[in-house]
């Protein structure tokens, strides 16, 4: 199962952030995402009511993988694990976040900048890397990463959109994380879930491109 959760976030090759995204707004931000083919959602621990929105999103789709990002510590990770959550995403090296996904399965993106983070959090039981924040040092960045670690998987997030998404892709990543170019707030806010399903297509288009 493990297996699974993490190969459909790499098949459909993006990660649709909702960070500050109200419970019932989250479900039909999931719903325009997933119908543009998007095939993992993470809300962030950050976000008000995360756990509940983490719930009803599992609840409501079968169509793609939800995950808790923003995970800081263990007690976090596991009530994200019970509320639902299919995988964890952390902003850096957690061995405690790690540990508990391990414990129960569940798949961990582990948040590293450095070519020795990110073998660290792979050897300590990441499932991938999320090279964060990857606008920092861009495409070259992550290729560079990946150069002499080729067996550790890697997610560029952060000022990942339509545009650039191809380019990580071509550098190496498995699949990138996505926030404010997929779940626009001012989309959000006025309802227009139609915004979000094309910034969620765009993405998806790109990443399918570079990979032909």
């Amino acid at each position: 199962m493990r297996t699974d959760r993490l190969d459909r976030i790499t098949d459909g090759g993006v990660i649709a952030i909702l960070r500050g995204v109200g419970r019932d707004d989250a479900v039909a931000v999931a719903d325009a995402v997933v119908d543009a083919g998007v095939t993992a959602l993470e809300v962030t621990a950050d976000t008000p009511n995360a756990m509940a929105s983490i719930e009803a999103i599992a609840e409501r789709t079968d169509d793609a993988v939800v995950g808790a990002g923003t995970v800081l510590d263990a007690e976090t990770a596991r009530a994200a694990q019970l509320a639902g959550a299919e995988f964890l995403v952390t902003p850096t090296v957690n061995r405690d976040v790690i540990r508990t996904a391990n414990r129960y399965g569940t798949p961990v993106v582990v948040g590293a900048y450095t070519p020795t983070e990110a073998i660290e959090a792979y050897e300590a039981g990441a499932d991938a890397v999320k090279v964060f924040p990857a606008k920092t040092g861009g495409p070259d960045h992550v290729a560079a990463i990946g150069g002499p670690l080729p067996q550790v998987p890697l997610v560029p997030t952060g000022g990942v959109g339509a545009d650039n998404a191809g380019e990580y892709v071509r550098a190496g990543a498995v699949a990138v994380g996505v926030g404010s170019s997929i779940v626009d707030g001012e989309a959000v806010a006025d309802g227009d879930f139609d915004v979000i399903r094309e910034n969620a297509r765009a993405v998806i288009e790109a990443v399918a491109a570079a990979r032909e």
